[in-house]
């Protein structure tokens, strides 16, 4: 578990990204790609001078037009494979914290299957609806209002966690031994930055810039 303030910390630099985003008109701001979690597993590599270098790769093939050629001439079936990859380390990467929870509670299990089986039965539901009625469930006046709906609740990972989140703090939270069934217990040195040795490793920024955005 991420320290809060590296969040707020993550999340202030991320605004500062779309504002200079919008500056240099660009088509999408900042955002993170869940293909460099696939990325990261199948490197090993975590340094920030990697990312740095591999930026000053895009913006120079970005300005040399033949540079970038050769990359797109790239054939699909090679990105397709990349992918398959990619996600399979991101799915495995997601599955992985499960380890931390005690799969032999009821409860957990109840959870985890059952997240699973409304996160993929309710975006089958939208989905078909909007292929056969031409729009989703949820048909009012108000185009904005059916979009919020509609669309959230046809992606299969927004249900299943939506799910698995209510269930997970609202179930026997008053039971002692749920806590540990959650698997709390087990990043309870990493909700404080100075709790672990490791954090000024994982979190320090460069350039000195702690002095100027300090963690707690």
């Amino acid at each position: 578990m991420i320290p809060p303030s590296i969040v707020s910390r993550g999340i202030g630099w991320q605004g500062i990204g779309i504002l200079l985003d919008s500056f240099f008109g660009t088509a999408n701001g900042t955002s993170v790609a869940v293909e460099n979690v696939g990325l990261l597993a199948v490197t090993h590599v975590g340094s920030r001078r990697v990312v740095q270098i591999s930026a000053g790769f895009m913006i120079f093939f970005a300005v040399l037009g033949k540079f970038g050629a050769l990359f797109a001439s790239i054939p699909l079936p090679i990105f397709a494979g990349m992918y398959c990859v990619f996600f399979a380390y991101v799915g495995a990467c997601g599955l992985s914290f499960l380890q931390f929870c005690n799969l032999n509670s009821f409860r957990t299990k109840f959870i985890l299957g059952f997240s699973f089986f409304i996160g993929i039965s309710v975006p089958q539901y939208f989905n078909e609806y909007a292929s056969v009625s031409g729009h989703g469930p949820v048909h009012t006046g108000a185009r904005w209002f059916n979009d919020m709906i509609n669309v959230p609740f046809s992606n299969k990972p927004f249900v299943a966690g939506l799910v698995a989140y209510f269930l997970d703090n609202t179930m026997h939270l008053h039971q002692s031994a749920v806590r540990k069934d959650r698997g709390y217990h087990w990043w309870d040195k990493f909700r404080s930055f100075k709790k672990d040795a490791r954090s000024e490793e994982f979190y320090s920024l460069p350039f000195n810039l702690n002095k100027f955005f300090p963690s707690v």
